[in-house]
C-alpha cells in the first residue's frame, strides 16, 4: 500500500513578506514533524493578494526561477526532507510575468514547475494585468512520493485540465489557490459560491479516480493604499480522497494546518469499480475543441 502524508497551510497574510515567509517556514516544519511527506501552500503565498487592482509597481514583487525565494524554498524542503509546492510570481523576462507553482523534491531541488493557464480577469482579480498565460501545458511533475498535477487558482474551474493531467499519469491533482467573497456578496450567495467551488473541485477527484489537495487563502485583505474594498478570503482548505470524499476539510475563519494520510493506491481500486477513463468515447469528443458548438 502507498500512503504518504500530505500537509496544507492556511493562512492569512499581511502586507509584511517577511512575516509571512517566517510565519510559512514554522508550519512547514510542524508539517514535517507530524510526519508529512508533501506539504502545500496556497496562492502567491509570499504577499498579499495585489492582483485587487492594476498597479505597475507590483510588478517589482516578481523574481526570476531560479531566485531568492526559490532558494529559501529549496532549503526548507531540504531541511525538512519533504515535497514542497510552492506558487511564486515569475519574472520570466522584462515584461513577462507568470503566476507560478514550483516543486521542490525532498533534497531541494527542483522538481519541476507549472505555469497557470487560466487567467481571471474580473472585479477585484485583475490577473490578466500581471500574468501572460502559461505555456507549459498540463504536465504532471514527477516527484519522489508520486506524479502531482500541479494547477493553480482558476484552473480548478476546468473539468478539461484535470482529464489533461489525469491522463497523464498524475497520482494527486493540487490546485494553491485565492479565492474570497466580495463584500456586497448576500450570506446566501457567499455560501453558494463556496460549495460550488469545492463541489467542482470534488467532482474532479471522482471523475478521474484520484485525490485532491485545495489550498486557500484565508481572512481580509485590502491589499495596498490604492486596492479595491478588500476579498474576504473564504479558506475552506480541503483534500479529497479518488471518490470525492472529503478526508480533511479546514474552517473560512482561521489560519489551520493539518497533515492527513491519504492512501494512493486506493485509486487504482477506485478505477476498477468505476471505469470512466475506459468509458470514454474519445471519437465522440471533437467538439470539445470548439469555443461554442451549435
Amino acid at each position: 500500500m502507498k500512503k504518504i502524508k500530505i500537509g496544507i497551510i492556511q493562512q492569512h497574510n499581511v502586507e509584511s513578506k517577511k512575516e509571512n515567509c517566517n510565519r510559512l517556514a514554522e508550519e512547514i516544519r510542524k508539517c514535517a514533524r507530524e510526519g508529512a511527506d508533501l506539504v502545500v501552500l496556497q496562492e502567491l503565498h509570499d504577499t498579499l493578494y495585489f492582483c485587487q487592482t492594476e498597479n505597475p509597481d507590483y510588478f517589482d514583487l516578481a523574481e526570476p526561477i531560479p531566485g531568492n525565494a526559490c532558494d529559501y524554498y529549496s532549503k526548507l524542503a531540504a531541511e525538512c526532507g519533504i515535497v514542497l509546492v510552492t506558487s511564486l510570481f515569475e519574472k520570466r523576462a522584462p515584461g513577462l510575468y507568470h503566476n507560478t507553482a514550483v516543486v521542490f523534491e525532498s533534497n531541494g531541488d527542483i522538481a519541476g514547475k507549472y505555469r497557470k493557464m487560466h487567467i481571471p480577469d474580473d472585479p477585484a482579480y485583475y490577473e490578466k494585468f500581471y500574468f501572460t498565460p502559461g505555456d507549459i501545458g498540463f504536465e504532471p511533475i514527477n516527484t519522489s512520493i508520486g506524479r502531482l498535477g500541479v494547477m493553480v487558482c482558476w484552473d480548478q474551474w476546468y473539468p478539461e485540465a484535470a482529464r489533461i493531467m489525469a491522463l497523464k499519469g498524475a497520482d494527486i491533482l493540487i490546485y494553491p489557490t485565492a479565492i474570497g467573497w466580495d463584500n456586497h456578496d448576500t450570506p446566501e450567495e457567499q455560501q453558494r459560491q463556496t460549495q460550488a467551488w469545492i463541489t467542482i473541485q470534488r467532482s474532479h477527484a471522482v471523475a478521474n479516480g484520484i485525490p485532491v489537495v485545495s489550498v486557500n487563502r484565508v481572512g481580509w485583505e485590502g491589499t495596498y493604499p490604492d486596492s479595491t474594498e478588500g476579498i474576504q478570503f473564504w479558506g475552506n482548505s480541503f483534500i479529497a480522497g479518488p471518490q470525492g470524499e472529503l478526508l480533511v476539510h479546514a474552517g473560512n475563519e482561521e489560519n489551520e494546518t493539518i497533515v492527513t494520510e491519504v492512501d494512493l493506491d486506493r485509486s487504482e481500486k477506485v478505477r476498477r469499480w468505476w471505469p470512466f477513463l475506459r468509458d470514454r468515447r474519445i471519437d465522440e469528443y471533437a467538439d470539445i475543441l470548439k469555443r461554442f458548438a451549435q
